[in-house]
């Protein structure tokens, strides 16, 4: 399974099967860096089995992320916001930080829709939204998905 992760205190986290597609995500506010340290154990500890994780964001917390997973087998990948947002969406998507959020979140709920997850029930949040697009690319990155289903 894939792992991605929005990183940051207020975070999102998706998970991708390569049979199922998008089969769980969240967002965490964790509050402190603290706090978000000690949970990495036990989300990246919830995923099994754990091939890949991918990250983006806080390049400090990257490398706290790296080292909980990469011990367990995971190979870890670091992605820029920009990279993933050039793979998934127009130009015209994300021709400001806000229309790529609101364009991501569209995005992701029909990656949802597509996936084993359960529906949101109210908003979708921001994080949770990119981390599902982050494992998205990180999905066809790895060859689990063809660019053609993006």
């Amino acid at each position: 399974m894939l792992l991605a992760i929005d990183l940051g205190v207020r975070m999102g986290v998706a998970v991708y099967d390569r049979e199922r597609g998008i089969t769980r995500y969240a967002s965490h506010n964790f509050g402190s860096v603290s706090r978000l340290k000690r949970a990495a154990r036990s989300i990246i500890c919830e995923v099994d089995p754990l091939e890949h994780v991918f990250l983006e964001g806080d390049a400090n917390l990257a490398r706290h992320w790296r080292r909980v997973a990469e011990p367990r087998g995971a190979r870890c990948h670091i992605v820029s916001a920009e990279r993933w947002r050039e793979a998934l969406l127009l130009p015209r998507e994300r021709r400001s930080g806000t229309d790529a959020k609101r364009h991501a979140q569209a995005l992701a709920r029909r990656a949802i829709q597509e996936g084993d997850a359960k529906r949101p029930t109210g908003p979708l949040r921001h994080d949770a939204a990119e981390a599902i697009l982050i494992a998205i690319y990180g999905a066809t990155v790895v060859g689990w998905r063809d660019e053609e289903t993006t």
